[in-house]
């Protein structure tokens, strides 16, 4: 079997995330039809989808003319069904998976809205999520929050990087991944290699971190206690035991949260919960900027992409202080994180 051309493949995203973008700009969000995030194919059924369009319509825009006629479900399986028939690999995403199980087969994993319940709410801080897996180990990764016009790319080996306007207000003509850009797009933006800040600094610890985490839709039950318990753990006093992290943040986009951390803005982000269309691109863009990715539950050093449940550190030089941070924060869990798939 041929290798996948990784290069090819992150370019083919990076260009579809840019067009997906666009139709986010311009939908006019409706609460009344916004997913819970739980997973649709498996609450709703296939038969009766209750899937908002404009999840649907962000993939593959130029072909929505022809199968526009179809309803939500027919069409996001035209969608994804072009995608396979364009690159003969398989695809995993929120409204066609009914385990969440990602495969050793060469995998598109796609969110075509992380962060539902801000775009609902007019909050910016939203991402199309779009990545590419192989041997159950993503490889190409692409993060983009139209509001902002933040674009996080990354390929396995080759480095993480942001490419934005030049001029954060302004609204340049789009840029694209080939070399047929004008000299005015070109200048119109900035690629950026992450983290920001290099060297980056060290770890130094719990009480110096600026840590992300999510509440999730489960509000009762041990995953809802384990959450609850470990927030007061990490944020309470040290003379009562707790981590007195610097201070924690809840901002509602996995994939976001992830390219935060390559970025360097925040320390680390502990998730239970989402799917590996949540955390698929961050994982490959945190990797490439010097982060590491293991499990939210003491001791899973080796997290499965599909395994529910995180803990993301950023890069240091030198990897210092990653390490004692992962196993500080391990030690201020309470109790265990249980997901199925």
């Amino acid at each position: 079997m041929v290798e996948p051309n990784l290069q090819e493949i992150h370019d083919f995203l990076f260009d579809l995330a840019l067009k997906a973008g666009d139709m986010i700009t311009s939908a006019n969000p409706a609460s009344s039809i916004v997913d819970t995030k739980k997973n649709c194919s498996r609450r709703h059924g296939l038969q009766q989808p209750q899937i908002e369009i404009s999840r649907l319509l962000v993939l593959f825009p130029a072909y929505i003319l022809c199968v526009s006629a179809y309803s939500p479900l027919t069409l996001f399986h035209c969608l994804s069904n072009i995608a396979e028939q364009a690159h003969h690999h398989s695809f995993l995403g929120e409204e066609t998976s009914t385990s969440g199980v990602l495969t050793a087969a060469p995998t598109f994993i796609v969110d075509p809205i992380d962060g539902t319940t801000n775009f609902v709410h007019a909050h910016p801080y939203i991402s199309i999520s779009m990545a590419f897996a192989h041997k159950l180990r993503p490889l190409v990764g692409i993060v983009y929050n139209p509001f902002t016009q933040h674009l996080y790319h990354a390929i396995h080996g080759h480095g993480a990087y942001l490419t934005a306007p030049s001029i954060p207000t302004s609204h340049p003509p789009r840029p694209s991944s080939g070399t047929a850009n004008s000299e005015a797009v070109v200048s119109a933006y900035t690629q950026t290699k992450l983290p920001l800040k290099s060297p980056a600094p060290k770890l130094e610890g719990l009480t110096k971190a600026l840590v992300a985490v999510e509440w999730g839709n489960e509000r009762s039950g041990n995953n809802w206690e384990t959450k609850t318990k470990t927030f007061a753990s990490l944020a309470g006093d040290s003379s009562v035991g707790g981590g007195m992290v610097h201070s924690l943040r809840s901002l509602g986009s996995a994939a976001l949260n992830c390219c935060a951390v390559a970025r360097g803005d925040l320390d680390t982000y502990w998730e239970g919960g989402c799917w590996a269309w949540d955390v698929a691109a961050g994982w490959v863009v945190v990797e490439e900027a010097g982060g590491r990715v293991v499990g939210g539950n003491d001791g899973e050093w080796e997290p499965r992409v599909d395994g529910r449940r995180y803990l993301v550190v950023r890069g240091a030089e030198g990897k210092e202080g990653q390490e004692n941070m992962i196993k500080e924060f391990w030690k201020k869990l309470k109790g265990n994180l249980i997901y199925e798939g």
